[in-house]
């Protein structure tokens, strides 16, 4: 077991980060990791023996966060989400007033089409890849991400720019 540890140690901070922009809460996200790492521990001989922890690891952690928000469909809702600060903030647009506006707006989209744009945008996987990450046909990340896209240029018309570049084959 001292290797997952030392996986955990050296990718878990990778994954949060990830977690994060899949769960939009930083508390969510860190249970949607300690989950995901539970997942992977409990097969980390046959995980290690397939020679790449990290693409299982990411894996389950999609899986799990598509799973989490199927679940929470079934549950009432609690009114007054906030959407929280990540642990570590990053500057990944240089613009905070843009940043805090992309959370806000990526909170809003169900956890498939952020699940969907993580994997496309932030990880620049292709839609093959999503598709098999997420374990649907490549049509259904193409009708997502743009589902998702739509959804952010109505809810954030200000990302305009940032939503524009985004392109969807047909």
């Amino acid at each position: 077991m001292a290797g997952f540890e030392r996986f955990v140690q050296s990718r878990s901070h990778v994954l949060l980060r990830t977690a994060y922009l899949l769960a939009g809460d930083r508390h969510l996200a860190e249970d949607l990791l300690q989950d995901t790492l539970s997942k992977v521990a409990q097969h980390w001989e046959v995980v290690v023996a397939e020679g790449n922890p990290e693409a299982y690891a990411r894996t389950v952690l999609y899986h799990r966060a598509v799973d989490t928000w199927r679940t929470r469909l079934r549950r009432p809702k609690v009114v007054g989400d906030v959407v929280r600060e990540p642990a570590e903030p990053s500057d990944l647009f240089g613009d905070s007033d843009r940043r805090m506006l992309l959370r806000s707006a990526l909170a809003r989209l169900t956890a498939r089409q952020r699940a969907v744009l993580v994997l496309r945008f932030y990880e620049d996987r292709t839609e093959a890849q999503a598709a098999e990450v997420l374990g649907c046909s490549v049509s259904t990340v193409k009708t997502t991400t743009r589902a998702a896209l739509e959804r952010l240029r109505v809810t954030a018309p200000e990302l305009a720019e940032l939503t524009d570049r985004m392109v969807v084959s047909p």
